[in-house]
């Protein structure tokens, strides 16, 4: 249940925060994607730089596809653009024709320029993402479809990933299922058999899953998630911990803002979505806690920085463009389901430094951060295999929502 102690001023606030993320949403980041991203004959380039070139020839991701598709259904169920409507059913037949394996199940990780397989391994995480998109094309517009792909990937992810021994889910797979050796999902990441990113997406894809389809076993496995949250992810200070081996044992003390803050309010939606009064009872009481250990990434302008290695280590203090997205929506709902004014306050000042230096006011979307010294990254891509609509606009509609 939301909070009720809000102010006339606070409420004041949100509504004109609202108003700029429409804005922000419907004139800067899907007219980018709609404009930049569609190949003249069809599907998607994969990747346009920081300098704002166009690589025809680069591969083309399944999370960024997936996430396409979910953003682009999600606004369409907001704002009823047909112009929406008809983007995500583009990445959705995208989907569907060239990524999803009609032979062995689940999507692949990557394919070419023309739609022919690339990577072929079963990555849990880019799985996670296309049930998301899936299920809320079929929560927007109620497509069949796009339900019936959705449900053959979750069974996907339980016959194959899910660990019947020890819970959880395992990372990645070859093309026929059979374990694979490197099962990380970028450069970035440790080898380990289960990660926390993983187990947040795909708590993130069955809530969304959840919504339209009310299966006894999908009820199961999401409290199972938010379960493992609570009782393996989470370390008493409030930080999420990453990477773990097959038992759940962590030998990695770095810590993850953007994933501390995006995973407070995420575990909140799952258990407010799965509608168990006493798990979500105990969540609500950890919500603040995680969001809280989160908010020391927090930087004297108003931006979260992106990671620490262990408490006291050296810190990355670039601020990535997702880190700051999923800030406001953590710290917003804070104040809007506990009343705490902080968190509005919190909100409303990263937003404005996100406006200050974020946002691509020349050319549209948002650069991938910026660097320590102030200066805008753009060597890292502006769009492409990890740089989606998802995030930035996923916060738009958030707070649209929730102001409504």
């Amino acid at each position: 249940m939301k909070s009720t102690d809000k102010t006339s001023a606070e409420l004041l606030a949100a509504q004109a925060l609202s108003r700029q993320m429409k804005k922000e949403l419907q004139e800067n980041i899907l007219p980018y994607w709609m404009k930049s991203m569609c190949r003249p004959e069809g599907g998607f380039y994969g990747r346009i730089s920081g300098m704002e070139e166009t690589d025809a020839e680069a591969p083309v991701g399944g999370i960024m596809t997936a996430r396409m598709l979910w953003t682009f259904a999600s606004a369409y169920r907001l704002l009823g653009n047909e112009e929406y409507l008809e983007m995500a059913r583009k990445a959705m037949d995208f989907i569907l024709t060239h990524f999803y394996d009609s032979v062995f199940g689940g999507t692949y990780w990557s394919v070419n320029p023309d739609g022919s397989p690339l990577d072929t391994k079963k990555q849990i995480y880019a799985i996670a993402f296309t049930i998301y998109g899936l299920a809320e094309l079929n929560r927007a517009t109620g497509d069949a479809k796009a339900l019936e792909y959705a449900i053959k990937l979750f069974n996907d992810i339980e016959d194959h990933s899910f660990d019947t021994e020890k819970d959880g889910y395992f990372e990645a797979f070859t093309r026929e299922w059979a374990q694979i050796e490197d099962m990380r999902l970028s450069d970035k990441d440790a080898n380990e058999s289960k990660t926390m990113n993983t187990h947040l997406h795909v708590l993130e894809a069955y809530t969304c899953l959840y919504r339209v389809w009310k299966n006894p076993l999908l009820e199961k496995r999401l409290k199972g998630l938010i379960e493992i949250f609570g009782k393996h992810i989470l370390a008493e200070d409030g930080h999420l911990k990453l990477f773990f081996d097959d038992d759940w044992n962590c030998r990695y003390d770095t810590l993850s803002y953007g994933h501390d803050i995006e995973a407070s309010w995420l575990i909140h939606e799952a258990a407010l979505v799965l509608g168990d009064a006493e798990v979500l009872e105990r969540m609500e009481a950890l919500v603040p806690h995680i969001a809280d250990a989160a908010c020391e990434g927090f930087t004297p302008e108003g931006g979260m920085i992106y990671e620490r290695h262990g408490k006291d280590g050296e810190a990355d203090m670039d601020r990535h463009w997702w880190v700051q997205a999923e800030t406001v929506v953590g710290c917003f709902n804070l104040w809007d389901h506990f009343g705490m004014s902080e968190g509005l306050e919190n909100a409303l000042m990263c937003w404005e430094f996100i406006k200050s230096g974020i946002i691509d006011k020349e050319n549209g979307e948002w650069f991938w951060s910026l660097r320590s010294d102030g200066t805008v990254n753009r060597e890292d891509d502006k769009a492409g295999f990890w740089k989606c609509p998802y995030h930035n606009g996923r916060m738009c509609m958030e707070i649209i929502e929730r102001c409504r």
